[in-house]
């Protein structure tokens, strides 16, 4: 392994997630060789300073699910083989460290997609499985865990081959539980089958929140993919304004002759690069308001059977490197809530909250989401969610996401802990009331406590574990 090294645990090294907490901002960063490495590293030695242990893919969580101040972290970037995939039924074996864009580079000349996808490639195997990550189409295919038939997974009392069928309780707590059930060094899952590399794409622009959840709830069904931009600046007659996008896997038929001569091609390198971080403040409430303006001025009313790139639709973001610069040096925080279907007046609350509270929003996208998996942490439930961006600084923002934590979870809500880095921790058994099936596991697999990170000691998910 390479040489422990200290690495800072925030972009300060003073600050703790953002907040003005201190906390110890030091970890040891440990690249293991292999899955003896990585079990030798679990072992429970004083070298782990009481802190503990936890694993790192690209370091993107938005929160500090991967940090381990004052302890160790493991940097998985040595397990990213990718096998080729079963030409028949598309399953593939991926080291935890891979990327998906690496994975989807790898797999969709032969006509594989991943079954589920975030709004970037840029994550690992192993980060997609602990954080069980959903995509567009979770209203149909739900998250990325139900496509994993197995996984290998170092804990201190062993090294374990898992599946939903196979010791389920440990692939379930796994499944979404934030790294904090053992170290996942292998994957197998299921791929989806495409024709080509493209998506047709229906696009439909609301003047309001109402009709653009109206529309969602009606016709989502038809679509495998789905998700809305929400203006959450506009203030009366245009709060809530939306832009509705909604497609499908374009069949070869789709294609123009230009097209069908390479119906499936890798996305694209980034095309533009921010080169400097955006001077302080530059993301206030006039300039996103302007933007949000903009935005909504430039999609079309109604656009049926557009095709897109993959790249174009899933990632746009993907196509300029360095984007988190725009927020400047203070940062920002992106939050992310679901409610049931029978709260989702909550989602329209929520709009109205962050419009009054001035607080600018650089994105918000609504999406819905089907039956959830039965992990402890697994953040999808039946419902809709709200994922959002604020650039650090404004005061009322602290009091405003308080308020919505609130709102969420007297509704039944619950917050993405893979967004989280402030979440009250006598809120996480009402958003996640099954968290006390993640102790049982910790419990049986690692009864010494050598898995922890900066987000378990946060949420008190350490204490329920040794209790």
């Amino acid at each position: 392994m390479t040489g422990p090294a200290a690495v800072p645990q925030t972009e300060t090294g003073r600050t703790f997630s953002g907040w003005g907490r201190t906390a110890p901002s030091w970890a040891r960063l440990v690249t293991p060789r292999g899955a003896g490495e990585v079990a030798t590293l679990l072992s429970p030695l004083p070298g782990h300073g009481g802190r503990g242990v936890i694993a790192r893919g690209l370091g993107r969580s938005y929160g500090d699910a991967a940090q381990s101040s004052g302890g160790v972290v493991l940097d998985m970037a040595g397990f990213a083989d990718i096998a080729d995939p079963d030409p028949t039924h598309g399953l593939v074996t991926v080291g935890a460290g891979a990327r998906l864009d690496d994975l989807i580079r790898r797999a969709l000349p032969d006509g594989w997609f991943v079954p589920v996808t975030p709004g970037t490639r840029q994550v690992t195997v192993g980060g997609a499985i602990a954080a069980d990550i959903h995509g567009k189409n979770h209203h149909l295919d739900g998250s990325f865990c139900r496509h994993v038939t197995s996984l290998t997974l170092v804990t201190p009392t062993g090294t374990h081959q898992i599946g939903p069928d196979s010791q389920p309780d440990l692939f379930w707590a796994t499944a979404g539980g934030m790294g904090l059930t053992g170290v996942i060094t292998q994957a197998t899952l299921r791929m989806h089958r495409v024709e080509t590399s493209f998506v047709t794409v229906d696009t439909l622009r609301f003047a309001d929140i109402e009709g653009v959840m109206d529309e969602m709830a009606q016709t989502d069904a038809a679509y495998r993919y789905s998700v809305a931009w929400v203006d959450c600046m506009g203030r009366g007659g245009r709060l809530g304004r939306a832009v509705l996008t909604r497609g499908d896997h374009a069949p070869l038929t789709a294609l123009g002759p230009k097209r069908r001569s390479a119906p499936l091609r890798a996305p694209g390198r980034p095309r533009v690069r921010i080169p400097v971080v955006a001077p302080r403040g530059i993301l206030n409430t006039a300039t996103m308001a302007a933007f949000n303006e903009l935005w909504f001025r430039k999609a079309p009313r109604r656009r049926i059977g557009a095709v897109q790139p993959l790249g174009t639709f899933f990632h746009p973001l993907d196509g300029v490197a360095d984007w988190n610069l725009l927020y400047g040096s203070a940062g920002f925080v992106q939050y992310q809530f679901v409610v049931p279907d029978g709260e989702a007046h909550v989602v329209r609350r929520a709009v109205g909250r962050m419009s009054a509270s001035g607080v600018p929003s650089f994105l918000a996208v609504l999406k819905r989401f089907g039956p959830g998996d039965p992990g402890p942490l697994s953040f999808p439930i039946a419902g809709w969610t709200l994922a959002l961006d604020f650039p650090l600084g404004p005061p009322a923002l602290r009091p405003l996401l308080d308020g919505l934590d609130e709102l969420v979870a007297e509704a039944g809500g619950r917050v993405y802990l893979a967004k989280d880095a402030r979440l009250r921790p006598e809120l996480l058994a009402v958003m996640y009331p099954d968290v006390g099936k993640l102790a049982d596991v910790r419990r049986q697999f690692d009864p010494e406590g050598v898995l922890r990170s900066d987000l378990s000691a946060r949420l008190g998910l350490d204490a329920d574990w040794a209790a």
